[in-house]
């Protein structure tokens, strides 16, 4: 009797717990239905008041780096040595829309740095630059309708650890913006005059020309992308012509922080006739540098780190 006591006790206990799991297992899915129902809700509202006019600000970046220390590594040539990567980029946006105009600023930053140092060999712990690109530009428009609009377009290009200003390219025009979809912004201005800045004056030169704009920067839940095309079409000869494309990429894996990808293509035919020009040897017997016989291959870069959403 006892034991049939116990036996009905411990079952009647056990069905107990067994209940209050599924009561608790009902409740937890009736609580996760009504955080969806209301993140709708955030989100339709969120939509609402980020159509209304007024300023949008933003910024986001990426870091990345490693870092490495060998002792007596004899299966390698240096076995003795430290090397470090250091990198980031950046990006911001202030952007005003108002009912008759608008005024869109934007800036860029991509940064890194490397380092090898053999400790069995003198003066090589240096940091060196890697990559160095700097880019603000400012648009304003006057709205024609809802997608159109007269502007004025000013973009400056340069590095800032090495060569500053040689060459920097700064853009001023005017023409036209086009917004088919929200934040999609297509600039073409056939009034542009493209200053070079430069202490090379014969190789760099400032012209008149197309400035072509294509940036589009889009968030989708933990996805953030950033694209931008800039281009500029010299009338006065294709050498003087030089466009640049930067990505970034982005995605959050826990609250502010997540991975980060850039890359970026560019050609531009004054800067390779500057790198040959300097490399250039007059004992070598080959043939002066000049337009017509450099190689101008396509310039790119890369950034793969963490990433950190401001």
């Amino acid at each position: 009797m006892k034991n049939a006591f116990l036996l009905f006790f411990f079952t009647g206990i056990i069905t107990l717990q067994a209940q209050t799991l599924e009561e608790l297992q009902a409740i937890l899915a009736i609580q996760k239905d009504s955080l969806k129902a209301v993140k709708s809700r955030v989100d339709a509202t969120q939509g609402k008041i980020d159509a209304f006019p007024g300023w949008k600000k933003g910024a986001f970046g990426t870091i990345g780096g490693s870092f490495s220390n060998f002792n007596n590594w004899y299966a390698q040539k240096s076995p003795n040595n430290r090397s470090g990567n250091i990198g980031f980029t950046g990006n911001a946006f202030a952007n005003l829309d108002a009912d008759n105009f608008f005024w869109r600023n934007s800036g860029a930053i991509n940064l890194s740095w490397v380092k090898f140092d053999d400790k069995d060999v003198m003066d090589t712990s240096k940091w060196r630059e890697a990559t160095d690109v700097f880019n603000i530009s400012s648009l304003y428009g006057l709205k024609l309708n809802e997608t159109l609009a007269l502007s004025g377009l000013g973009e400056y290009r340069t590095t800032i650890l090495n060569n500053f200003n040689n060459p920097g390219y700064l853009d001023a025009g005017i023409g036209a913006t086009w917004t088919p979809i929200k934040d999609l912004v297509v600039v073409a201005h056939p009034l542009n005059y493209n200053l070079v800045l430069s202490r090379n004056d014969v190789i760099f030169k400032s012209s008149f020309g197309t400035k072509i704009l294509v940036d589009y920067t889009r968030q989708i839940k933990e996805v953030s992308f950033k694209t931008n095309l800039s281009m500029f079409q010299s009338y006065k000869s294709s050498n003087f012509s030089n466009w640049t494309w930067n990505n970034t990429f982005g995605y959050t894996l826990w609250k502010m922080i997540g991975v980060g990808f850039d890359f970026g293509l560019r050609s531009n035919k004054q800067e390779a006739l500057k790198y040959y020009d300097n490399l250039y040897d007059i004992t070598s017997g080959n043939p002066t540098p000049s337009f017509e016989n450099i190689d101008n291959k396509l310039q790119s870069y890369y950034t793969l780190g963490l990433s950190y959403k401001f």
